[in-house]
């Protein structure tokens, strides 16, 4: 029968059950359509669930209220800078969250700026997606 419930015995069972992990939760934020869109579709392949804001206000409401695993985080968007959006993460966060800053900024001020607030990675524009995928994984393994 379909709906018949495990027997004790099976319950007792010391034999591993097959799990299903759950999808690991990725917040990107950035207000490049383009490349949200092709950052969302590389990482759903790779069976990451993907949250998209659109700003740095949205991206932090997002955080606080999904609690993401990892943030891909833009420098440069409207409202609040990815810089300002780190620092109050940093901040605000007991446990802190793993986070990739992307850039098409070419100054090195910027990266020492970044890694002084905690950022876990810090990649330029543009990029091989294998580049993000690969720094994805290794921070959430």
């Amino acid at each position: 029968m379909a709906n018949e419930l495990p027997t004790e015995q099976e319950d007792l069972s010391t034999e591993p059950k097959e799990t299903t992990p759950q999808a690991k939760r990725v917040l990107l934020v950035d207000d490049d359509y383009e490349i949200v869109e092709s950052i969302r579709a590389a990482l759903t392949a790779k069976g990451y669930q993907t949250l998209v804001a659109r700003d740095g206000n949205q991206g932090l409401a997002m955080a606080e209220r999904e609690d993401p695993d990892l943030v891909i985080l833009d420098m440069m968007m409207p409202k609040r800078s990815g810089f300002l959006v780190l620092e109050k993460l940093r901040r605000t966060r007991r446990v802190p969250v793993r986070v990739i800053m992307i850039t098409a900024n070419e100054g090195s001020r910027h990266k020492a700026y970044a890694e002084m607030l905690g950022v876990d990675d810090y990649i330029r524009k543009p990029f091989a997606m294998d580049r993000l995928l690969e720094s994805v994984e290794r921070l959430l393994s």
